[in-house]
Order: C-alpha cells, then structure tokens, then sequence
C-alpha cells in the first residue's frame, strides 16, 4: 500500500500557515479536482479525496494538534499511544467552500438570493440564412419567431384575476430549501438547492390564469427587422439587445441572439475577410500574355497577365476581398489561381496549327488523328513486343 504523503505537501502550504492560507490552498485544489468538474476521471478524483481528507485534518485546530505531534499514526486506530481514530468528516465550513466552488463555475450555485428581486430575462437564439453575396455587402432581413410577452390579463403574475400568489409553505417564501447531502468522507450539511415545489419563486399559484395557465407569459409570433451588417461571417451571431425573454419582478429583458449561416458560392471561398477562386486562361493567353477576364464578387474586371504565364499562378487583386466588420470601407483582398486550360475536341485547322507550332518549338507532335494509340496490339505482344494497335 502507498504510503501517505504529508499534508502539508498535499496542500501546498508551509507547516506554520494559517487557518486561511489552509482553507485558500484546499479551495483551489477541490475546484481543480473535484469529480463533477472531472467527470469518469480517476486520478482527478483521487486527487480530491487525498486534498479534501488533508483539510479535514489541518483545518481544524485539535486534529492538527494531534498530526503535528504524531503524524498519520495520530488518526490509525492501530497505531500506539495518542491515536484515537476518527472518520474525516467535512468540518464546519465546508459547505461554504462547496458553495464559492460551484458558485464560480455555474454563476450562483449554493449562495441565497432572494426571489422577490428584479431577475434578467432568459437570452433567445435563432438562426438565419443568407447569401453569400449578403453576407459581403450586408443586408436587411425579416425573422419570424415567437417570443413571449408578460400575460395582459393577470400582468405577469400567473394568478386568475381578482387573486394572488400565497408563499410557498414549503421554502417559507425563500425560494430555496437546505437539505442534507452524505458525502465520500461523510455528512455536508447546508447543501442548499432551488425548491422544487415554487421552482424558486417563493410563491404558489393556487387559481391560475385562464390566459397563460399560470406562467406570467404567451407566446406571440412577431416579425422582427435584422440588420446583417457587411463582413459577417458564417457562425457569427447579432445581438439584439432587449428582444429576449422579458423579465421577473420587474427585471430587464435577455436579448436575442440570431446566428448567420452563409449559403456557400458556386465560384468564391471566404477566410477570414479574403477571397479565393480559380480562372480559367486558354494556352494562347498563357503563352503570350495579355489582359485576362476574372470574375470577382464585384463583377468582372480585366487584369493584365505576363507572357509565360504558367498554370496554379497565384494573382492578387488588392481591396476586392470582403469588407471589415469594424469598418466597411477597408476590405481584404481577392487571391485568384489561373488554370491553363487544354482543349478537349479540336477541329482540323487547329490541329494543323498547333502541330506546325510544336514543330516550330522543336516538338515531335504526329498528325495521324486517324490511327490514334488505342491499348495493346496481342500479337505484337507474344512476339516480345509491345506496340499501339490500330483501330
């Protein structure tokens, strides 16, 4: 069995700390280990076991008394003179501990809030598809949801007119309930959760309203007007603050959230704020140069290339990409690769041509068009050869 490491060590901290240099040093070890932030995690969970049963030990005064005299032995029912034994159960505090922890990763956890204050609204999100074409120069669009609105009959309270909410006999109006949680290491009291019978509004609806049956809300449908600024991505999201969920008690309404997603384009591809697409150029134009027609998201423009041109030349053209979100008028740019395109059919002058051409550049180009190389002639083949057979 491995032997126990000091927990002092454990914790990190110097023989002669104090009570909050302890509790500081547990408290960031149990929010990096702890079996919930680290789920199917066995050595983070062991981890958590090995800190917590060291703060158990060294955060209460007559525990460390006892380990600072006899060390591990102070709490082995089998060892000698001064152990005693006792089961590590979280001290006092702990729920407190518990409660910052979670309180940092989920925004609240365990602490009290009263349930009559002023509550934001919940966030909405919805999606929208654009054009490509729209996504680079922006647009206007009209999104159609449901959103809900405070009940006009009962004003948000959820209670049939002419009555009110009682407390909640369970929370007692507080919206939350302690209840006792049994732990690895033993009890942890104060575990504090959201009633469930109020679901934490510290209220109870006995009549409830006809309108909205008892939530305070309905959903109406309602057309909004979205501004799609120029230069958004695909993914990208526009806040419209206010156009969430409304409020509880008076509280501010979420916002709503409408992500964009771009239709892909048949010619350009997009990164970041540039722009990507072949051309193709005939094997004339490579050669000898000239002024080439490309098709940008702007139109088409001609641009001048050199003679010599060969084929996966990468061009430039500066300020034709996509425009900035932060400011519209400094755009990216637009990389175009030019493909030298060879013809597939050609008719007998171009033949003639290009074979006079091949000649004049020292080539060995045939022009029997009318015994092309078409597989294996077998005959040939058995005699050890291996030549084109005719048609």
């Amino acid at each position: 069995m491995a032997e126990k490491r000091d927990y002092y060590e454990v914790l990190g901290v110097d023989k002669n700390a104090d009570d909050a240099a302890i509790k500081k040093a547990y408290r960031a070890l149990a929010k990096k280990y702890h079996p919930d932030m680290n789920p199917g995690d066995a050595e983070a969970e062991a981890k958590f076991k090995e800190a917590s049963e060291a703060y158990a030990v060294l955060s209460d005064a007559d525990k460390r008394r006892q380990y600072d005299q006899y060390g591990h032995a102070a709490f082995d029912a089998s060892a000698g003179a001064g152990a005693g034994g006792f089961d590590f159960n979280f001290s006092g505090d702990m729920s407190d501990i518990f409660g910052d922890i979670f309180g940092d990763f989920f925004g609240g956890g365990s602490r009290r809030r009263d349930p009559s204050a002023p509550a934001r609204g919940a966030n909405v999100r919805a999606a929208l598809r654009i054009k490509f074409e729209e996504a680079v120069f922006g647009c206007e669009k009209d999104l159609t949801l449901n959103l809900k609105e405070v009940c006009s009959k009962c004003h948000g309270t959820g209670a049939k007119p002419g009555t009110t909410p009682v407390t909640c006999t369970r929370c007692g109006g507080k919206g939350q309930v302690t209840s006792v949680q049994q732990s690895i290491f033993g009890t942890m009291s104060r575990v504090v959760t959201t009633c469930p019978d109020c679901n934490g509004t510290g209220r109870m609806i006995k009549d409830k309203c006809p309108d909205c049956y008892g939530t305070g809300y309905v959903s109406n449908r309602k057309t909004l007007k979205i501004t799609v600024p120029a230069g958004i991505d695909d993914g990208q999201s526009i806040r419209l603050s206010g156009k969430g969920e409304p409020g509880r008690n008076g509280g501010d309404r979420g916002d709503l959230l409408v992500e964009i997603n771009v239709m892909s384009h048949p010619i350009f591809q997009r990164q970041d704020y540039n722009l990507y697409s072949t051309a193709p150029i005939s094997f004339a134009q490579a050669a000898l140069g000239g002024d080439v027609r490309i098709t940008t998201i702007d139109g088409d423009v001609l641009f001048p290339i050199k003679a010599g041109t060969q084929t996966d030349t990468r061009i430039r053209l500066k300020g034709k990409g996509v425009p900035s979100l932060r400011n519209k008028n400094l755009r990216g740019d637009h990389y175009v690769t030019l493909i030298v395109q060879v013809p597939e059919k050609l008719s007998a002058a171009q033949r003639e041509a290009l074979i006079a051409f091949d000649k004049a550049m020292g080539g060995e180009a045939t022009k029997e068009e009318d015994e092309p190389f078409d597989g294996i002639d077998e005959s040939s083949k058995k005699k050890g050869g291996w030549f084109g057979k005719k048609k």
